[in-house]
């Protein structure tokens, strides 16, 4: 069958990802020396790889000796502990550092970040785009990309079409999302390659294969397959899919590192607009993986009806109950007194709408903004909001919205229930410290510290872990799911990407990821950073495992750099460990405070 190609421009600046280096230091792959009078170097491991142009050299020596790295004598904390930073050329470069007898070399290699120019008349490797099978819709941008050398032409044929490529304006990349940690996140041009790049579209459902690349260069002419086969599909004859897993993972685009939105509850049913690679793109905008669904053949793309919304009393919670005739999409976004709740492929009919005083809830409003999209906006009567959760029964859509917790005495945290989390465990690790002491052992003792000081407030306390054994991310947050806690805290040391300063990087973090846990994230920071008189790192909006959890307010504390030589003394004292377990205890029994959950028990 032939199909119609047309040319489209394309104006925006083309945007390159580089892959994200991990905010962790690795385990330590040189073996650990035993006598404490030796040098030991914790990281980088010899034959370390980066992209950064920087490295931090970890490690210790008995403070009476000097060390030297490549001839020149490097700063220590008191204990001989160090991490200076060195600059990386491209290619191999060699460290040599010695402390009295013991001398260690290590060989580190830098990768360029950036795209790099082809040589000759050739396109650079990997930049023939699309890199993977695409399905777009009739009438969608058909977009093809590649890097070759300035003065080339190039062209791409597809269905007896062939489509010059132009010069693009200079490419621009981005920094990972790890690249805010060092406060040095500024996109970068990338001058040394010419990205080439035109758009088409299909007027008709097909299969077209996969794109020839021409380029044509000094006399010389290179003919390229795409990588990726292309397929048209026709708005009328949408596949449908319903979502298998317990939480299906939605994201903005078609990969990890794209962002999250809010997950789909178990069943849910959409019709696909668009593939790439194994993701799915469904009909409200949200990518899945296509692993996560199973296929609907002959379903029609779904169009659902909402009708006779009503709430209802459990224990600790409201339950909205939202009868539907279809499972739909959907998204939460909370704001300070408000939770909105968007159903995508719906029509409203809630003319009545059956909602008591409720101890939570001041006041639902809804309205349908446009065709097919319809939002429920919960006013609140209080400023912090305690989890929710959503789920199908059938096609009732169920949301959860949990009540203030109830104390049962104004001077202790009786009647509060807190979930600890101990970072990493078992062979993982964490961050290392300069003399070897992983982060892993440190977050059990503060987590350990930190209990006994809750439980002696009258609270009730859930562990993730009590011994030093793996615990899986998801088993993790199903802890949290398991016990519904009032708030969960996950207790980790920091570290930095190898272009981070280690010396001058110190103090007390928080991550946060729903609006109900931003308040407890920043209480938290102000008061231990105040009380301890320790510097702060900062608050962070972050898309974490041990962030995610909606059905308890859930951050992840950084309590100091594990890499830092002099803060990794504060963080190994057994006393100042003890200030900051007494410390965390007192801002979270503030925290309850101020939230106002034991006002909950005044109003009854």
């Amino acid at each position: 069958m032939s199909v119609a190609l047309h040319r489209l421009g394309l104006g925006a600046t083309l945007l390159v990802a580089i892959p994200i280096l991990s905010v962790s230091v690795p385990a330590c792959a040189a073996e650990m020396l035993q006598a404490a009078e030796m040098l030991q170097v914790v990281y980088p491991p010899d034959g370390h790889e980066t992209r950064a142009a920087q490295i931090f050299l970890i490690g210790t020596a008995p403070p009476e000796l000097a060390v030297m790295v490549n001839g020149q004598a490097i700063a220590r904390s008191p204990a001989g502990h160090f991490a200076p930073s060195f600059p990386l050329r491209l290619g191999v470069n060699r460290f040599t550092l010695q402390s009295g007898e013991t001398t260690q070399t290590l060989t580190i290699t830098r990768r360029a970040a950036q795209p790099q120019p082809p040589t000759g008349a050739q396109f650079a490797v990997g930049s023939l785009q699309p890199a993977r099978d695409i399905t777009r819709l009739v009438a969608e941008p058909l977009c093809f990309q590649a890097i070759a050398p300035a003065a080339a032409e190039v062209s791409v044929e597809l269905a007896g079409l062939t489509l010059p490529l132009a010069p693009q304006p200079p490419l621009v990349q981005l920094p990972t999302n790890a690249a805010v940690l060092t406060a040095n996140n500024a996109p970068t041009e990338v001058a040394a390659v010419t990205v080439f790049a035109a758009c088409a579209e299909a007027q008709a459902a097909a299969a077209l294969g996969q794109p020839t690349f021409n380029l044509r260069y000094q006399g010389q002419t290179v003919a390229e397959t795409g990588p990726g086969a292309i397929t048209v599909l026709s708005p009328l004859e949408l596949p449908v899919v319903e979502v298998i897993a317990a939480e299906g993972v939605a994201r903005t685009g078609p990969s990890t590192n794209h962002s999250r939105l809010t997950p789909l509850p178990q069943g849910t049913r959409a019709a696909v607009t668009g593939q790439e690679g194994d993701w799915l793109r469904l009909d409200y905008g949200g990518w899945i993986q296509e692993g996560e669904t199973r296929s609907l053949p002959g379903a029609v793309p779904p169009q659902a009806t909402v009708r006779s919304l009503r709430a209802r009393q459990i224990k600790g919670a409201t339950e909205i109950i939202l009868p539907l005739d279809v499972p739909v999409p959907l998204a939460v976004d909370q704001q300070a007194r408000s939770l909105t709740l968007t159903l995508y492929n719906t029509t409203a009919e809630t003319d009545t709408i059956w909602l008591d005083d409720d101890p939570l809830i001041e006041r639902l409003d809804w309205q349908q903004p446009e065709p097919g999209r319809v939002t429920y906006t919960f006013n609140f009567k209080s400023e912090q909001q305690w989890g929710y959760d959503l789920r199908y029964e059938g096609s009732s859509l169920i949301l959860t919205l949990r009540h203030p917790p109830e104390l049962r005495n104004r001077d202790n945290l009786q009647g509060a229930r807190i979930l600890l989390d101990p970072g990493h465990g078992g062979a993982e690790l964490g961050a290392r410290g300069p003399d070897g002491t992983p982060e892993k052992a440190v977050n059990l003792t503060v987590t350990r510290l930190l209990r006994d000081e809750l439980q002696r407030r009258g609270a009730t306390v859930y562990l993730t872990r009590e011994t030093d054994v793996a615990v899986g991310l998801r088993e993790r947050m199903d802890e949290i799911a398991r016990w519904r806690p009032d708030v969960a805290l996950s207790i980790h040391y920091n570290a930095l990407p190898d272009n981070g300063d280690a010396i001058n990087t110190a103090g007390i973090g928080m991550f946060w990821y729903h609006a109900q846990a931003h308040d407890l994230a920043v209480f938290l920071h102000n008061y231990l950073v105040e009380a301890l008189d320790r510097p702060s790192y900062g608050v962070f909006w972050n898309n974490l495992a041990l962030t995610r959890p909606q059905t308890a307010p859930s951050i992840l504390l950084e309590l100091g750099f594990m890499i830092n030589p002099v803060e990794f003394e504060w963080i190994t004292n057994a006393r100042e460990q003890r200030r900051l377990a007494i410390a965390l205890a007192d801002g979270i029994e503030r925290w309850y405070e101020q939230a106002g959950a034991k006002s909950m028990t005044e109003r009854h």
